[in-house]
């Protein structure tokens, strides 16, 4: 099975990829890995990339396309995956369609995760990371610490990064409405949507995503 999944920041998108992967058995394939593997290896692309990164630049949309280009010809890919975070744009869409064209595949589904505006800026302003140990991770509504500003685990000072401000938040799904939705009606248009709602349990959502999934692809 060939997915892709779409949603805004603070859908679960992470968490939800890599349980529906390990259920379809299929390769998770994320840009964040797909960044992290490359510069850590030292490829041509990592080291365009960090060129980029460290001043403070975007990566080129032919950077993370190529990336994941060379993800897709590794033999565990073959048989399937689940994209999580590429295609990010129009354009890098429509170049994922070429990919596959080339190979002589398509992918089976776009799996859209929907969670209203209000409860995004909650999930993830409402986040609190510990300072000794960033692992620790909290949330004032969700999972909230026994003391306020404690972390349960080491006691460090749990405090709220500036990525996870409600500003930020705000901004971040200003792009996403701007470069990332137009992905969403590109493939509406070929019949590959399928949208679930993202509220509720971990699992339950997993669920609802598997049963949408079984019913699109047949």
């Amino acid at each position: 099975m060939r997915i892709v999944l779409v949603g805004p920041p603070g859908a679960g998108k992470g968490t939800q990829a890599a349980y529906l992967a390990k259920n379809l058995s299929i390769p998770h394939i994320s840009t964040g890995d797909l960044f992290r593997a490359n510069i850590s290896q030292g490829t041509p692309l990592g080291k365009q990339a960090q060129e980029y990164m460290k001043a403070g630049r975007l990566v080129p949309d032919e950077v993370t396309i190529g990336m994941a280009k060379d993800r897709l010809e590794q033999p565990d890919a073959a048989e399937g995956f689940l994209l999580d975070g590429f295609p990010r744009n129009l354009n890098q869409a429509k170049v994922l369609d070429e990919i596959l064209d080339e190979k002589g595949i398509a992918l089976d589904g776009v799996l859209d995760l929907e969670v209203p505006e209000d409860e995004v800026v909650k999930r993830i302003a409402g986040r609190r990371v510990c300072r000794n140990e960033s692992s620790h991770v909290f949330h004032v509504t969700y999972s909230p610490p026994k003391t306020e500003g404690v972390c349960d685990v080491c006691g460090g000072e749990l405090y709220q990064r500036d990525d996870d401000s409600e500003d930020t938040v705000r901004k971040r799904l200003e792009v996403y409405h701007r470069e990332t939705e137009p992905v969403i009606d590109y493939y509406k248009a070929q019949g590959l949507v399928v949208t679930i709602s993202a509220l509720g349990k971990v699992t339950e959502v997993t669920q609802r995503a598997m049963e949408a999934l079984r019913l699109k692809t047949g």
